[in-house]
């Protein structure tokens, strides 16, 4: 089997909302299941927030989210961000409008002092997002 490496994000009763947001954004299928479904004990309100979700895209994007509970403690910060890559300038532009939708930029996507065209946002579950378009 092979090894990978993948973002896993934690929300607080937003995580499928989000992970379909993400799935508008770039395409794949979408698997969930629910806190109810696994059997753990939650606060009412909670049976249907996400132990797990996992978006697959034909791009090879696999993001994986859950909600935790309010039993549990959750940091939220800006420790954290999710970088897109690569040449498909196109593509790379598509992601970042849909990621900005209900976001903001805190660095606008242009060009970069290294040559690439490089941005930065937080989408509008607070998740920070970098875009890096290759240069020619």
């Amino acid at each position: 089997m092979a090894v990978r490496l993948n973002p896993y994000l934690n929300f607080r009763g937003t995580a499928r909302d989000a992970l379909e947001r993400y799935q508008q954004v770039f395409g794949g299928e979408l698997t969930v299941s629910t806190l109810g479904e696994s059997g753990m004990e939650v606060a009412p309100g909670e049976s249907d927030w996400l132990m797990h979700g996992q978006l697959e895209t034909s791009d090879g994007f696999t993001l994986m989210a859950a909600d935790v509970p309010s039993s549990m403690s959750l940091t939220e910060g800006s420790a954290h961000s999710v970088s897109l890559s690569g040449d498909d300038e196109a593509a790379l532009r598509g992601f970042w409008d849909g990621l900005l939708e209900g976001g903001t930029v805190t660095v606008p996507l242009e060009q970069a002092p290294w040559g690439d065209t490089f941005g930065m946002l937080v989408d509008r579950y607070g998740v920070a997002w970098l875009v890096n378009i290759a240069g020619s």
